[in-house]
């Protein structure tokens, strides 16, 4: 199987395509398509807690701690003590925060609104379908089940030999 017959190599490319346009974009404001996206998680009038970032953008911790890191550092946001639990951490925007999660929102619509003007909603709709039947695949754990794990493993002691 070639490369671009691959689910996995189309998602991935048209992903790579799709960041670098939003990088590109993001660059005239002094952003990054990650700064834009954790922007757009964050509450934008009470601010959200630290600990919920990072699985609404499928990050690591250790990542959005380092992008949180900087987006403090452009003054783009600032921690607080949650009121309610002492142990939480909220973020929030500060008004430079605001302008860029704007921006970042901005940008976003316009590319859905283009792909929108271009791609029939019938297509959009399947393709909203088979992505989500994918993802419904993988948090469900039927790609790699305990069978074909043992099967792959002996594909490959086979193909060694």
């Amino acid at each position: 199987m070639r490369p671009e017959e691959t689910v996995d190599y189309n998602v991935k490319v048209c992903w790579h395509a799709i960041s670098r346009m939003y990088n590109a974009e993001a660059a005239q404001f002094d952003i990054t398509t990650s700064i834009g996206f954790v922007l757009l998680n964050i509450d934008p009038y009470e601010g959200t807690p630290a600990t919920k970032i990072a699985p609404l953008l499928g990050l690591e911790a250790r990542s959005l701690t380092r992008i949180l890191k900087s987006m403090e550092e452009r003054g783009l946001v600032y921690k607080k003590g949650d009121a309610q639990d002492k142990r939480s951490v909220r973020i929030l925007l500060t008004e430079k925060g605001l302008e860029k999660r704007e921006v970042s929102r901005q940008t976003v619509r316009h590319f859905n609104q283009k792909v929108r003007e271009k791609v029939a909603p019938k297509e959009l709709a399947t393709f909203f379908k088979v992505i989500s039947r994918i993802n419904r695949l993988i948090d469900d754990k039927e790609i790699f089940t305990s069978t074909d794990q043992k099967s792959l493993q002996e594909q490959v002691k086979v193909s060694s030999e």
